[in-house]
């Protein structure tokens, strides 16, 4: 896939930076290609369900992030994304050191992107498990004076 912004790069480290969400979560934006993106997530016991182990709700943020920034890297210059609907399924109990999202365009469109994301939790060891996937669709956004 072929980014239409030559400075996608930056303007997604931008957008990512101005999210107090993914700062919250300690989220980092570790790899960023045309159509993909990854995020990370260090465990903290602030990131939990009652069992102990990374909430749902981190791990689909992450994964909604890594969809949204991997379907705004083919945009136009200044082009946004806003989800606009996505599912996630949960395969096994998160219990790791590290969440990681990773985000791909599966189909790019002038205005609905469709994406995906795998979501792993890696141990002490550095191996990683799938523990959720999400399919998510994106629409192209202006960007709006806030």
């Amino acid at each position: 896939m072929q980014p239409r912004d030559p400075e996608f790069r930056a303007r997604i480290a931008a957008a990512f930076a101005a999210q107090g969400l993914m700062a919250t979560l300690g989220g980092r934006l570790v790899a960023m290609e045309p159509g993909r993106c990854t995020i990370e997530a260090d465990f903290a016991p602030g990131l939990t369900q009652h069992h102990g182990l990374f909430h749902a709700g981190v791990l689909t943020t992450l994964a909604d992030n890594a969809c949204g920034f991997a379907a705004m890297s083919l945009l136009p210059p200044g082009g946004e994304v806003l989800s606009v609907e996505f599912k996630t399924s949960f395969l096994r109990p998160a219990s790791g050191l590290v969440a990681v999202a990773r985000g791909e365009v599966l189909k790019p469109g002038r205005t609905l992107t469709f994406c995906r994301a795998d979501i792993f939790v890696r141990d002490a060891a550095g191996a990683e498990t799938l523990v959720a996937t999400m399919l998510a669709t994106m629409i192209a956004a202006a960007p709006e004076a806030r």
